[in-house]
């Protein structure tokens, strides 16, 4: 007679939701297909002297151990590359969090045209960065309508070939870009926060602010870190922003984020093992960043 299956085994392999875990397996071979294998492959290619060669050739790439680390971090560029992202990240994420925060508690009262301004806001999120940016290079030009309100206060060389202003430029487009997302999630998590609380507050002579600092921010905190941690995971994979709006992370690689890096070393000059060393030294710091950024806010 056949032994009847333990369930008690079978639901501590399974946890106590199996057919969540059955429905989750799929997203779960995504993920590791497309991040897990990636990655490890990545972080392989960069301990080895690897060099893209013709499909079923036999080649060697040997073991090099820290070479290719050693390279990325005597390179200059690629030292201005990770001090150009944490420029851009120290204006992008405060500046997000403040403006989708902000916005996101205005549209949160009742006021007139509510469902279209919630609409305007999340627009440029879902257009072409292409689009976006060639409305941004007609504004910021030489020529720009900026340059035109501003007159003689216009800075020369203007915005986005002076290698001063163009990162801040860059993080204020891309605050703007990506705001709209943010707003929903703000939003989200206001209309979670008790109504009691706030009649309380009143009731207890609290002003706007004080009600905000006392009662909003407290109960937004989990949205925050999800805001912060998503912004600074955007900010590392800055790309297209600087590739299209300064040609390539000019001038003079004042703008070139990391990833930007990545793709010139590793696709135009055939650096694989290079772009696979910035890219695992980018994920590690993008890991400590949002690591920090959440103990802090639960401490807080």
């Amino acid at each position: 007679m056949l032994a009847r299956p333990d369930r008690s085994r079978w639901a501590a392999l399974l946890g106590r939701q199996p057919v969540g875990m059955v429905f989750a397996a799929p997203y779960a071979v995504f993920l590791a297909l497309v991040f897990a294998y990636p990655l490890g492959l990545a972080v392989w290619i960069s301990f080895h002297d690897y060099f893209f060669a013709a499909p079923g050739a036999q080649v060697d790439r040997p073991f090099v151990g820290f070479e290719n680390y050693a390279t990325v971090l005597g390179d200059p560029a690629v030292r201005r590359s990770f001090v150009n992202v944490a420029e851009f990240l120290v204006i992008n994420v405060p500046l997000t969090v403040a403006l989708s925060l902000a916005l996101a508690s205005a549209l949160n009262m009742a006021i007139r045209g509510r469902a279209f301004l919630r609409m305007a806001y999340y627009v440029p999120y879902v257009t072409a960065s292409v689009a976006l940016v060639s409305v941004w290079l007609f504004l910021f030009s030489q020529n720009g309508m900026v340059n035109q309100v501003l007159g003689p206060l216009a800075p020369d060389p203007t915005w986005l070939v002076n290698s001063t202003l163009a990162m801040p430029v860059i993080a204020i487009f891309v605050t703007w870009k990506q705001m709209g997302f943010f707003i929903l999630l703000y939003l989200a998590a206001l209309q979670n926060v008790p109504k009691e609380l706030h009649e309380s507050a009143q009731v207890d002579g609290a002003g706007r602010w004080s009600a905000f600092r006392n009662v909003t921010w407290p109960g937004v905190r989990p949205a925050t870190t999800l805001v912060i941690i998503l912004a600074t995971i955007t900010g590392a994979n800055l790309f297209t922003e600087p590739y299209l709006l300064t040609s390539g992370g000019g001038p003079n690689g004042a703008s070139a984020s990391p990833v930007l890096v990545m793709y010139q070393r590793g696709i135009e000059q055939g650096n694989p093992d290079v772009a696979s060393a910035i890219g695992v030294l980018l994920v590690i710091g993008v890991l400590l960043i949002s690591l920090v950024s959440r103990r802090l806010l639960e401490r807080d």
